[in-house]
């Protein structure tokens, strides 16, 4: 269930009481103070209770994030570097980003989402610039929230940016793959330096990558490898965000690393994979829909839903494309404290149980 951020309302309420306090001391204590003098001691202590009303506010934004650290480690020249913090609106009103900004140039912060609804996902890509910095850097990106209420959130990245080593291209970027199939991608590495430099080893955490090394070409002091990066009929449905460290024998600088991703598309797909229904007025219903696609003709055989206030029409036929209506019932259900909502639902095919998408459904009923 989502919740509403309290801080404001307690800091009001914390207000309220200075005054009721102020005025039975001044009554009692304060009566033969001039007026601009106690004035100016009110004023001190609302001030006082504002600047805690905003250490609350950020405090409460920052919920929003799972993380707000990252380190890039050491990377290439060239190497596209990139972080995204992932934000999640866990309350119940909406929340709007009004702005991000970074404090320094070698990073430039990305908003995929301005506006989150209850429980929808956006991010701040953090990009790590590489073409144009070289040395450690660091940089704080602010979010600043609007709504419900004001906040700002600090994230912080940072990382080094050597000099002496390009890679090209600057990631292993396999993009979108169909489940089951094999990919292979290859990247150069050119050092500039010792002419006994040389890779030792490469290392990655994923079973599903396999790299393969070419013999070193040298000319004087440059030295080029040819990595073969494959991507395995092993590797499951989903995104695929990884690195590959690069493990040298230079004592002062032995690793670096690659930015890896991927996309395994499963056969049965859905969209949207989340659906924001917003606020529903009790007793008025909302429809909606679902479309499933497969390169294979396939049929629905049935929704999984265990919320009797959702209604699913289910098509007919065997068919590439199915597009599935529903609708939601502004009902608030017994035992709930409120009308959030967070429904996971499960669409069935005929091509079996293992080729079952899946959608979350988000949403608040309302008086």
């Amino acid at each position: 269930m989502g919740d509403s951020p309290q801080f404001f309302n307690v800091d009001i309420a914390r207000l309220r009481e200075t005054v009721r306090m102020f005025y039975r001391v001044f009554n009692r204590n304060l009566s033969h103070l001039p007026v601009q003098a106690f004035a100016a001691l009110f004023s001190l202590i609302s001030v006082a209770l504002i600047l805690t009303s905003n250490v609350h506010a950020d405090q409460w934004g920052q919920k929003l994030f799972s993380e707000t650290h990252h380190d890039f480690g050491t990377v290439s020249r060239n190497a596209k570097t990139e972080h995204s913090f992932v934000i999640e609106n866990c309350f119940e009103e909406d929340v709007h980003i009004v702005a991000v900004r970074s404090n320094c140039g070698c990073t430039k912060p990305v908003l995929t989402k301005t506006s989150l609804k209850s429980w929808e996902k956006g991010e701040v890509i953090a990009q790590f610039n590489t073409r144009s910095f070289i040395g450690t850097k660091t940089a704080e990106i602010t979010v600043v929230i609007d709504r419900p209420y004001y906040a700002e959130v600090k994230l912080t990245v940072g990382g080094t940016i050597r000099s002496d080593i390009v890679v090209e291209p600057g990631e292993v970027r396999f993009g979108d793959i169909e489940l089951g199939t094999k990919k292979v991608v290859d990247l150069r590495i050119s050092y500039a330096g010792r002419t006994d430099w040389k890779i030792a080893d490469i290392r990655g955490k994923s079973d599903h990558v396999e790299v393969r090394l070419d013999p070193a070409q040298r000319k004087g002091t440059l030295t080029n490898y040819l990595l073969h990066i494959t991507l395995k009929e092993s590797a499951p449905t989903g995104e695929m965000l990884d690195e590959l460290i690069v493990v040298t024998n230079d004592e002062k600088n032995e690793q670096f690393t690659l930015p890896l991703s991927a996309r395994v598309i499963p056969p049965v797909s859905i969209s949207p994979v989340f659906v924001s229904l917003g606020d529903v007025v009790k007793g008025k219903s909302v429809q909606n829909r679902l479309m499933v696609r497969s390169k294979k003709p396939f049929a629905i055989t049935g929704v999984d839903c265990p919320d009797a206030r959702f209604e699913f029409t289910l098509p007919e036929g065997v068919k590439t494309l199915h597009v599935i209506p529903f609708s939601f019932k502004g009902e608030i259900l017994n035992g709930q404290d409120n009308g959030a909502l967070k429904e996971k639902i499960t669409v069935k095919t005929s091509l079996g149980d293992d080729m079952s998408p899946e959608v979350t459904v988000a949403g608040r009923v309302v008086n």
